[in-house]
């Protein structure tokens, strides 16, 4: 005898119902992974919104870095004296190392604003998502 699918899930629904095995409740269940593909999509949002500030500074420092090197051609003279020679190099490598650490510093610190704020989305949704599961085990 072949049963129909229909049969079998009637079957299975019948011993859970024997068992007394809860209820599903799948629009809860649709709701919540609908919830945890929101919260990926804005983590994921907050991810590419800091890749392209990233971007905009890196693009900010190379601008800045091409200027100070015209503005140092554009000024370019022969010193006089190997002293004043010294004098100007060391102050142009000075700049030039101020320049780098803070540029580091800057994309040190968006890189990581962007990524606390990706995960940031991400962990208040685990604990959304573990106050939902405990909710649907608490006795009423």
């Amino acid at each position: 005898m072949t049963q129909t699918p229909q049969a079998l899930l009637d079957m299975f629904r019948k011993l859970g119902e024997d068992m007394k095995v809860p209820a599903v409740d799948m629009d809860k269940i649709v709701e919540h992974h609908r919830k945890n593909l929101e919260a990926l999509a804005a983590s994921g949002k907050a991810a590419a919104e800091g890749a392209t500030a990233i971007a905009a500074k890196q693009k900010e420092i190379v601008e800045a870095a091409v200027k100070e090197i015209q503005a140092a051609a554009e000024n370019f003279k022969l010193p006089g004296s190997a002293q004043e020679m010294m004098a100007a190099q060391s102050e142009f490598a000075k700049r030039a190392m101020e320049a780098a650490v803070r540029n580091t510093r800057d994309m040190a610190e968006l890189m990581q604003k962007s990524n606390a704020e990706a995960v940031r989305v991400i962990q208040d949704r685990m604990k959304e998502s573990f106050e939902e599961i405990r909710q649907s085990f608490s006795r009423k």
